[in-house]
């Protein structure tokens, strides 16, 4: 018979390859699955109570907040902030950090969290998500600051998602561990190992990007999806947006891809994105990082950007190492033939 490995079998496999571990992060992995099966709960009944639609209030975001993104949020914060691995929290729906009280135990770990990507989905029916990203607070006596999460992403000593579809599955990321899947199953309540050592293929032949914002795109976004669209070697890719970061994203690591939200024109400068370098490109670069896949803005990789902000914007350019670096060709003006072409 197979072997059966629970998340917290995994977990504890892993906490034996590091001799000096307490055995804090493990139980915060733990408490972040745990999270995820409450909200899975709540996600896979929306239509049989009053949690679809909106809040009517506005997020620092600027979005309107649905139902689902509060009970996420109030879920998340609400276990690891009493777990006691925690020092501090910070989530796309607060505008400020989120620091433990001193009347629970203060961790050494800070946690940002985006409680529920795509949620504008919600009411359609479509796969949303879960980010975390984690750092370590080397001195939990000390109160911590904006300063101990505005850090770069390659700081990060964990960072995952999860995603509620289908089935709900936890994907994470740690430092020399790999990234690896687990499958929520409904009949016994447990996340069980079903994607060991997770690897994104190489290149893939699809594509994820929003047409829609084809007229504001600049030059090095517009040529690198016209060249995945002119049939040649490989090509031409398949276009696949599900307007989901967290979905398409999974689909892209199972079955490789790139998936794209470049700069555009109605940005002033130029530089920024949408997505939030913090809840999402940070913690998500990570995980297909730690795959074999890239992530980058185009001039920059994503790991290495340190934010002014906790809400600051970033393209995002994420997937299969090789298509990545052909669009970074692209955004430097060579395009993929004048460096030998990889194909």
């Amino acid at each position: 018979m197979e072997r059966i490995v629970t998340i917290e079998n995994h977990i504890h496999d892993q906490q034996a390859h590091f001799p000096g571990a307490t055995g804090n992060f493990s139980r915060l992995l733990l408490e972040l699955a745990l999270a995820g099966k409450i909200i899975a709960r709540e996600v896979n009944r929306a239509g049989l109570g009053d949690i679809l639609g909106g809040t009517g209030e506005i997020n620092v975001q600027g979005e309107r907040v649905q139902k689902l993104d509060t009970y996420a949020r109030d879920v998340l914060v609400g276990i690891l902030g009493r777990g006691g691995h925690v020092a501090a929290i910070a989530n796309e729906e607060d505008e400020d950090l989120i620091v433990i009280e001193r009347d629970v135990p203060r961790g050494h770990y800070l946690v940002t969290l985006d409680p529920l990507d795509g949620s504008s989905n919600i009411d359609a029916n479509v796969s949303i998500g879960t980010i975390f990203g984690i750092f370590r607070l080397e001195d939990e006596e000390r109160v911590p600051t904006f300063d101990d999460v505005l850090r770069p992403g390659r700081e990060q000593v964990a960072a995952g998602y999860l995603i509620y579809g289908s089935s709900t599955m936890l994907v994470y990321a740690a430092r020399n561990v790999g990234t690896h899947g687990f499958t929520l199953d409904p009949g016994i309540g447990e996340f069980l190992l079903s994607h060991p050592s997770l690897t994104i293929p190489e290149r893939g032949r699809i594509f994820s990007i929003n047409e829609g914002n084809a007229r504001w795109w600049t030059g090095p976004a517009r040529a690198y999806i016209e060249y995945l669209k002119t049939p040649g070697e490989g090509r031409p890719y398949t276009g696949r947006y599900i307007g989901s970061l967290v979905a398409d994203l999974h689909r892209n690591l199972l079955y490789g891809g790139i998936f794209l939200y470049p700069e555009d024109e109605r940005d002033p400068l130029k530089t920024s994105g949408k997505l939030r370098l913090v809840y999402e490109a940070a913690p998500l670069a990570f995980v297909i990082e730690a795959a074999g896949g890239g992530a980058t803005t185009g001039a920059a990789r994503i790991l290495d950007l340190t934010p002014e902000d906790l809400h600051q914007r970033t393209p995002l350019i994420i997937g299969s190492l090789r298509d990545v670096e052909d669009y970074e060709a692209f955004f430097r003006g060579e395009g993929v033939e004048s460096r030998g072409g990889d194909r």
